[in-house]
């Protein structure tokens, strides 16, 4: 039983002179353009609009206060990690390098399958914006072809998420610097985007949207009500759980980790690129959440896409091709990522 003990705790010994397998070629600005790009997605294209409607209402913007305090602590420890153990694997490696190889071994497989569900949701996302600039053409489509009647899986399979997916492994695997350019690219037009969205959306804000009475809030399709109405129409306990969905939109700056034996300089780079992506995402995802329901009221909200409805709503579609574009950019990278 020792012996067994002995196996799963022991730690992967940290050696500092290895040899050198991987290119260095990225530097702290690839590093910090990586994981706003892996990270800067969900959250403002499908998650901010979802968790108004039914979970927070306007308070989403307390949610992702919440959500974005518990990333920065996980991102402390990253950065302090990735500046001691500078090598690929993020928190496999680091687990198996601090605690030992059976946590290690866990922690490496919850990795996997965060990575392969984060990839699904954000390629049906991307194929979800485009399909609703062409009025839902391709969802049609694919469930006249193929329908499927399973109660715990979607009504059709996303062919083109598939395809999409299948793309960017084709860009990812020509090479890390030549992604690396790709990302810069995309994420640069994506910020582009949220500040787009952000300046043109508090000019057609309107206040009253934070506050709106109790007796003017539809029914909810006969199956329930959209809350109170107010700032905070669900109460503490819907900000608490939008928060445990919104910290989902901070998922994807580990990436800035995983790339640790690609970096020019990695002690420095790690932690610098970590904690700047992370404030630009933060930053990012409270003007979105605040804007949206600034424009919008929260029960009519559109959960699959939040942005585009928004601008159609105050008579702006033009907006909505600007952003619909955007998210094609953001969910881009975020797939990279």
């Amino acid at each position: 039983m020792s012996k067994i003990l002995l196996r799963l705790t022991r730690r992967k010994k940290l050696v500092t002179k290895e040899v050198e397998t991987l290119d260095r070629c990225l530097t702290t600005l690839d590093l910090t353009a990586l994981g706003i790009g892996a990270t800067l997605g969900v959250g403002i294209y499908v998650l901010a609009g979802e968790v108004a409607k039914d979970t927070a209402g306007p308070a989403v913007l307390l949610s992702f206060l919440i959500a974005g305090a518990a990333s920065f602590l996980s991102a402390l420890c990253y950065a302090e990690l990735g500046a001691r153990v500078p090598l690929c694997g993020s928190a496999y490696v680091y687990s198996y390098v601090a605690v030992g190889e059976f946590v290690g071994f866990v922690i490496g497989w919850n990795l996997l399958l965060e990575y392969v569900i984060g990839t699904a949701s954000v390629a049906r996302a991307y194929s979800g914006y485009l399909d609703s600039l062409l009025n839902n053409t391709m969802q049609d489509h694919f469930r006249e072809a193929m329908p499927m009647n399973i109660s715990f899986l979607s009504t059709y399979p996303d062919f083109f998420a598939f395809l999409i997916t299948l793309a960017l492994t084709v860009i990812l695997s020509v090479g890390v610097k030549e992604s690396t350019r790709f990302n810069n690219v995309f994420t640069c037009l994506n910020i582009a985007v949220v500040l787009f969205v952000t300046i043109f959306g508090f000019i057609h804000a309107d206040l009253d949207n934070w506050n709106i009475p109790k007796d003017q809030i539809p029914a909810k399709n006969g199956t329930g009500t959209y809350g109170d109405g107010g700032f905070f129409p669900y109460g503490l306990n819907g900000v608490l759980s939008g928060a445990a969905t919104c910290f989902y939109g901070f998922v994807g700056f580990d990436a800035i980790a995983t790339s640790g034996e690609e970096v020019k300089n990695p002690q420095r780079a790690i932690p610098i690129a970590l904690i700047v992506s992370l404030v630009v995402i933060f930053v990012s995802y409270c003007g979105i959440s605040s804007v949206l329901t600034l424009m919008v009221p929260y029960y009519l909200q559109d959960a699959d896409a939040p942005l585009p409805g928004a601008f159609l709503y105050v008579g702006w579609p033009v907006g909505r091709w600007i952003v619909t574009v955007g998210a094609l950019f953001g969910l881009s990278t975020s797939l990279l990522g």
